[in-house]
């Protein structure tokens, strides 16, 4: 049997999150929505489908996965925004002679297609085609529509993931010998990795909830973690830093100050006093001494998100920042509720910057001009070549696409 793990029309919604990752490269708990899906899939052949302009960025991160090459023999589809359940689990080990969509409301969730019909299903998918000729049946489960729905499961999903990395990792919860003196409440609930330091005076509360503590972390005093939380490898939580329920840090981060139920992709870092909450962070982002968010009107009603050009009524009382790879904020900015940051922006200056700025946008203090392509890029590899990461020529190219592919959004939003 084969297996395919697709990314559809709707990545759109998670700009600028997914410029330089499929859809379901996107964490959501402590694990990618990838990891999820490949940890509940039977025995077989497990392949990728993405925008065919990711491909040789993704495959130089992950050479051993099969990308956008589908055989022909009977696959199972199956949706790379899907959180998977029970009820997927079940589904994908029946036996399955027919051809099958699965859907969740109106979304697919999974397809079971015959060999003969396979070889064009993927790229369908992202083209949004409608499959009147195959039956549906609906299922239980979630299909992630937009960045902030990762953000609210993300607190369940890791106490999910808890589970999984325990059983696969084998992990004890003891503190390093250098640990003295540091807090754990409920051990049992507590996964701390390989050379990883918990140091005095920090204390680790997962009485609400587990902490996942991946290899090579570092603690320091006077931190504090509350559960359910996700540190990933190679991380630095900085002395007295608050970390908050429901946030997922990313490996080779540095985080302090007030970070509540928030998700920081790899590679990033807001390593000072300032809180974050309820936002999505992207990879190489810094965050500026006392950079704050919003994350609740003072009128406490439902929040409203720019997302492709609409502004969409989030349902949620609780949004903060969605920031794009490669954007930094200087020392005391402060964004709105809901703001939207785009990739490899440059914020800076005291007064509120606007809720929506295009890639590729610099500025502060109502001035905002273009951030030259050559000047990003540069700063890009300076800042990368620091965490002993290249550039390569796939990223390059991907760099300069997302800047001609934004340009109409900052002529539409008058930046120059």
């Amino acid at each position: 049997m084969q297996y395919c793990i697709f990314e559809d029309y709707a990545f759109s919604n998670f700009l600028p999150l997914v410029y330089f990752r499929p859809v379901f490269e996107l964490r959501c708990g402590a694990l990618s929505l990838r990891e999820k899906l490949e940890a509940i899939l039977p025995e077989g052949n497990i392949v990728f489908s993405c925008r065919s302009n990711l491909v040789p960025l993704f495959h130089e991160e992950f050479p051993e996965l099969t990308i956008n090459t589908v055989a022909n023999e009977d696959t199972w589809f199956i949706n790379g925004r899907l959180l998977p359940n029970a009820t997927i689990w079940k589904l994908l080990r029946a036996k399955q002679s027919n051809e099958v969509l699965f859907k969740v409301g109106n979304e697919i969730a999974l397809a079971f297609i015959k060999a003969k019909n396979v070889r064009h299903t993927a790229e369908a998918f992202l083209r949004r085609e409608e499959f009147p000729e195959i039956p549906s049946a609906s299922c239980d489960g979630v299909v992630i529509q937009y960045p902030w729905d990762l953000i609210h499961f993300t607190p369940e999903e890791i106490v999910q993931d808890h589970s999984l990395i325990k059983k696969r990792k084998h992990r004890d919860g003891k503190p390093n010998v250098h640990s003295a003196g540091a807090v754990l409440l409920n051990k049992k609930g507590i996964l701390i990795g390989e050379n990883s330091i918990i140091k005095a005076g920090a204390v680790l509360d997962a009485e609400e909830g587990p902490i996942i503590i991946g290899d090579n972390v570092t603690i320091m005093s006077n931190a504090v973690i509350e559960g359910p939380a996700y540190i990933g490898d190679n991380s630095l939580i900085k002395i007295g830093a608050k970390i908050y329920r429901g946030t997922s840090i990313g490996k080779h981060c540095k985080v302090g100050g007030e970070v509540d139920e928030s998700i920081i992709q790899s590679y990033s870092n807001k390593q000072h006093d300032g809180f974050l909450g309820h936002s999505y962070v992207g990879s190489w982002v810094n965050l500026g001494a006392d950079t704050n968010t919003s994350d609740l009107k003072n009128t406490y009603g439902t929040i409203r998100v720019k997302v492709n050009g609409k502004t969409i009524d989030t349902g949620k009382q609780f949004v903060g920042l969605t920031i794009g790879d490669h954007s930094k904020s200087g020392i005391n900015v402060m964004f709105d509720t809901g703001s939207v940051v785009g990739v490899a922006c440059n914020v800076y200056g005291a007064k509120l910057p606007p809720k929506y700025l295009p890639s590729f946008t610099w500025g502060g203090e109502g001035q905002w001009v273009e951030h030259r392509l050559e000047k990003s890029l540069e700063t890009a590899r300076r800042v990368m070549m620091r965490r002993n990461v290249r550039l390569t020529d796939s990223y390059e190219k991907i760099f300069r696409d997302v800047f001609d592919v934004t340009a109409q959004e900052r002529r539409t939003e008058s930046i120059q």
